[in-house]
Order: structure tokens, then C-alpha cells, then sequence
């Protein structure tokens, strides 16, 4: 189902993206802070708009403070078993201040704004994600922190004008999970004009691929398996607060 190259170039970093599995169990070897820094360090040159750098990254050790975001996320134990837990903000508070300096506020921030330091923290997280996996590190992205953004703002202590886009998983892998299949390429890659027909040709094609998969692992799914998923998923509007909530912390979506 996925595209693959044969006899064509190729990299580390693109054997560690081709690898690339969400992991959820973790050996209990230990994960030093030195290698980390290490990879956030690298993480850190990724783009950033204009270099404005709007992210900050919580590192995450205390128990109760893992227990209470595991409970955001909806119960998510691997949150407090990794060895290593990360939450990747948007943080305007070095703009703020840098206008403050001179005499002006961010008070009338705009959707721009927090748009771009939400992308600017996916930038670093997913730069530190693979820059963890190139050094053996496996782990998983946790979006569900935005559940409730102010329970987890509360647990980081995080100021006015910074929220948690997302939290990360990471260390040694105790299991490797079976990749699950990717959307065909020619599905998702369109040339010169959007391709509406090839896409929904593709999406038909990748519900059959997925339930496949599924079933494989024993778990049972439909045979319009990755339509009816998003079907259920999307259906009922989710975080439909969020909004107005990331408003509260200093973030204008409107």
C-alpha cells in the first residue's frame, strides 16, 4: 500500500522516518537527562517562523504531576511508566516581553499568533522525535494533553500566554509494534492541481488495506475501516471548548 524506493537514494534520517512506530511499552532501562538535552538540543534547530522560537518543553519527572496529566489524556498509563516525559508548548512569553521592552503589548494577538507558535512547537516536537528514534529512543505523541488545557497548564505551571500543543513519550522499547500502513502515496501526493476523484479512489482503496491490518493483530474493525473510524471520531465535535479556552490562556483562535 505504501510507496517504496527501490534502488534509489537514501539516509539515516530517512530509514529512521521509514521505520517510524508509535511505542507504548518501554524497558526499564534508564534514559539520562545528558541524552535528552541532546536530542532536544538538536530539536531546536528546527524552522521557526521569522525566528521567533514560540516553544517552550516541560521535562516531566514527579509522579503525581505524570498520574494527573495521564488522567487528562483520558487515562493513558504509558504516560506514567516512560522513563522520559515531554510537553511541547506554545509559549508567547518572549514576545510578550520583548514588546513589553518596548513599550507595547500582545494583548490584541490574533489567530496568526498563536497559529504559527502551535506550528512552531510541531516543528520541535517532531524534530525531537526522530532525532530520540536515531539514537534508539521510541516513544509516542500524546495530543490528548489538550483535553483539558487548563488542568494541564495548572500541572506545568505554565503562565499566561503559553499551552500544551502535545506530550511525548520516550524511551527504550520493551515490544516493537507492526507498522501500521500509511494512505497510499498517490493518494496523498497530487500533481500541479488537486486529484478530489484520485482521493477518494485512494481512501476507499486504504479502508480495505487498514482492516486488513487490523485483523491481522486480532483486532476486529469494519471493512470500511478507516472511514468509519474518522466517521466516529469526527461525528460529535471534539475539545468543541477549546477555543474559547485557549483564549483564556492568552490565545486568540477566533
Amino acid at each position: 500500500m505504501n510507496k517504496t524506493v527501490s534502488n534509489g537514494p537514501s539516509s539515516e534520517t530517512i530509514d529512521v522516518l521509514n521505520r517510524r512506530v508509535s511505542v507504548r511499552k518501554f524497558a526499564s532501562k534508564p534514559v539520562s537527562d545528558a541524552l535528552v538535552d541532546e536530542v532536544l538540543t538538536a530539536a531546536f534547530r528546527a524552522p521557526t517562523s521569522s525566528n521567533i522560537q514560540t516553544y517552550s518543553v516541560i521535562r516531566v519527572r514527579e509522579a503525581e504531576s505524570r498520574r494527573r496529566l495521564a488522567d487528562v489524556a483520558g487515562g493513558q498509563q504509558h504516560i506514567i511508566d516512560c522513563p522520559v516525559y515531554l510537553a511541547f508548548c506554545a509559549d508567547m512569553t518572549r514576545i510578550e516581553y520583548a514588546m513589553a521592552r518596548n513599550g507595547l503589548a500582545l494583548d490584541n494577538n490574533n489567530f496568526e499568533m498563536g497559529l504559527v507558535s502551535s506550528i512552531d512547537a510541531a516543528l520541535v516536537g517532531m524534530s525531537a522525535y526522530a532525532a530520540a528514534d536515531s539514537v534508539g529512543l521510541k516513544g509516542v505523541m500524546i495530543g490528548a494533553l489538550r483535553n483539558d488545557p487548563k488542568t494541564t497548564a495548572a500541572v506545568l505551571g505554565l503562565p499566561h500566554r503559553v499551552y500544551a500543543v502535545f506530550g511525548m513519550c520516550l524511551g527504550y522499547p520493551a515490544e516493537a509494534p507492526q507498522q501500521k500502513p500509511r494512505m497510499d502515496f498517490g493518494g496523498i501526493v497530487h500533481e500541479e492541481r488537486y486529484d478530489s476523484a484520485k482521493m477518494q479512489a485512494f481512501v476507499d482503496r486504504y479502508d480495505n488495506v487498514l482492516a486488513e491490518h487490523y485483523r491481522s493483530e486480532g483486532r476486529t474493525t469494519t471493512d470500511d475501516s478507516w472511514t468509519h473510524d474518522m466517521h466516529a471520531k469526527f461525528s460529535v465535535r471534539p475539545r468543541d471548548t477549546l477555543r474559547q479556552t485557549l483564549r483564556d490562556l492568552g490565545f486568540d483562535f477566533a
